[in-house]
């Protein structure tokens, strides 16, 4: 498998681009066939969730239309209208996403006038356009994309805060020219999203909008599934690593590497709630190597594990163990601070003798995100 160039945009049959003004931003992504889609398990569920819904249901779609600025949540009937509205510009049978504050009415005047001015095209520049005009928080524009035997899966992505998924993500649209049916699509993402947008925990809040769509245009014809379903896995993790490393005033990517459960559910639990944790995330802001707090958070984590049966270490540039079977053990404080301070830290866990193991994406916690998100609701 080879990386490539382009995000959502190396897959033929592809065009997308975007446009922003101070506050909104708008970006269109085209490509027909048939789709998959994995949705938020927040019980207030935004307009544009509900829309796309009943489009993947009606059959094939033929692109998303996406709007950052405004979530189109907790808006009643007038935002399933809105969201209707919006599906409805580009013509044909759209998703739509929406993605930014809770609880207002979507501008469509300024949306009408941002989408006026996106002009899609199936180059690097396409993608990279539409992942910029889908950012919020975002620090950086989210693009992955590979090429496997005859195939290429491609993807954008956006996420920063108020990420803590149960069923989807943030917001990923994801592409492939591998001819595959709506059926094995849902397969293929619904695997591909367990163990990456789903093991992401910025600050352990579920958003009302998270979608993540997976589209084939069939243009390359078939692949062998489990190669695909390898594909759809890589750029998947990539996208989530990167949503994990711009967590909302983040200076660090953090990975919790479980293993030894006795069930891959106990290794999620463990390493999610390990990643999820305050105490985990400031003591890793401050380069602080307090082991207790990876072993009281993998304690309530609902993980079947005994004391005796916990180890653990902080890997980076090197690596330290802190707690082996159940017990402290002697370490270098100055070490382990270091690779703390790194700007890609692991934290590894053994929590039994089992088979199962897994991996959740996370990130410090600064007095940035409080910054952030104190003003996040002021107009602009």
């Amino acid at each position: 498998m080879r990386l490539l160039e382009g995000g959502v945009c190396a897959v033929e049959g592809v065009s997308a681009g975007g446009a922003r003004d101070e506050r909104y931003g708008v970006a269109l992504v085209e490509g027909s066939g048939p789709t998959a889609g994995t949705f938020t398990s927040n019980r207030v569920r935004a307009a544009p969730v509900k829309v796309t819904q009943r489009r993947l249901a009606s059959g094939p779609l033929d692109g998303t239309i996406i709007c950052s600025g405004n979530a189109n949540a907790f808006t009643g009937e007038r935002g399933v209208e809105d969201a209707e509205w919006m599906a409805d510009l580009p013509g044909g049978n759209f998703a739509v996403m929406s993605t930014g504050i809770i609880g207002r009415r979507l501008d469509r005047e300024r949306v009408d006038k941002l989408f006026g001015r996106v002009g899609p095209s199936p180059g690097p520049e396409g993608s990279r356009s539409a992942a910029e005009a889908i950012m919020t928080t975002d620090t950086f524009p989210k693009e992955a994309a590979v090429e496997g035997d005859g195939f290429v899966v491609g993807g954008i992505a956006k996420g920063a805060g108020m990420i803590e998924p149960e069923m989807g993500t943030m917001l990923a649209l994801l592409y492939t020219d591998a001819s595959v049916d709506a059926s094995t699509l849902q397969r293929l993402l619904r695997s591909a999203v367990r163990d990456s947008f789903n093991m992401v925990t910025v600050d352990g809040e579920t958003s009302t909008n998270d979608t993540a769509l997976l589209t084939s245009t069939g243009r390359s014809g078939g692949a062998d599934e489990d190669e695909l379903l390898g594909a759809v896995e890589s750029v998947c993790t990539s996208l989530a690593r990167m949503v994990a490393r711009d967590g909302e005033g983040a200076t660090k990517l953090l990975e919790v590497r479980v293993s030894g459960a006795g069930t891959p559910m106990d290794a999620r639990r463990a390493a999610r709630a390990v990643a999820r944790s305050p105490l985990v995330k400031t003591a890793l802001f401050g380069g602080d190597p307090n082991f207790g707090r990876v072993v009281s958070a993998l304690g309530h984590s609902g993980a079947s594990l005994s004391e005796s049966d916990i180890s653990i270490k902080f890997v980076g540039d090197g690596e330290v163990a802190v707690a082996e079977r159940g017990c402290p053990v002697e370490f270098d404080e100055g070490e382990a601070g270091r690779i703390l301070r790194g700007d890609e830290v692991a934290i590894e866990a053994t929590i039994g003798e089992g088979e199962y193991g897994a991996t959740a994406y996370g990130c410090d916690l600064s007095p940035g995100y409080v910054e952030v998100n104190a003003a996040y609701g002021e107009e602009g």
